[in-house]
């Protein structure tokens, strides 16, 4: 969700087999730098394969640019990265999350699981549960929220007590 000149990013801890919760400690948001961050929902295997190949692309481009990677240099290296495997894809939906380091503007977009990007002003959302989280941020996304924050409670959708990790993942710039 993107807010005045900020943008924050979260997701539960859980890694479940549909109603069997296997553990409440499973990371679903990698950061790439200061200031670029990617959640990644699906097939966990998936996820943690995707999550530490674009560790070593970011780190390569780290090196062979001498500077750190933009959110928006990071969503096309995703994009193509997903498109390059599109015969046999990788199960995740990845969302990348930031702010660009030069402009301060804030950056948010997503992705299908062969790489098409979904650029947004205001909100992304992924995962199973995604058209109920539409919904809510629909209701609480307004033009310069000044706290993304405010409205994210991990109780909204179930009852289920799920860790939130979003309170680490806001990324601000002054």
């Amino acid at each position: 969700m993107v807010g005045k000149d900020c943008v924050a990013i979260a997701c539960d801890l859980r890694l479940g087999l549909q109603a069997l919760t296997v553990s409440n400690n499973n990371p679903k948001i990698f950061s790439y730098g200061d200031t670029v961050y990617l959640g990644l929902t699906g097939l966990a295997t998936d996820v943690a394969s995707v999550s530490d190949l674009f560790r070593f692309k970011v780190n390569m481009y780290r090196l062979r640019e001498e500077r750190p990677i933009a959110p928006e240099t990071f969503a096309n290296l995703v994009s193509s990265s997903l498109y390059e495997r599109r015969f046999g894809p990788w199960f995740v939906s990845p969302v990348v999350a930031g702010i660009n380091a030069t402009t301060g503007k804030p950056f948010i977009c997503g992705f299908d699981s062969i790489g098409c990007i979904d650029f947004a002003k205001d909100f992304i959302v992924s995962g199973t549960a995604d058209d109920q989280l539409y919904g809510m941020c629909e209701g609480l996304w307004e033009p310069d929220l000044v706290s993304v924050l405010s409205g994210l409670n991990a109780e909204t959708l179930t009852s289920y007590r799920a860790p939130m990790n979003c309170s680490r993942r806001l990324v601000r710039h002054y």
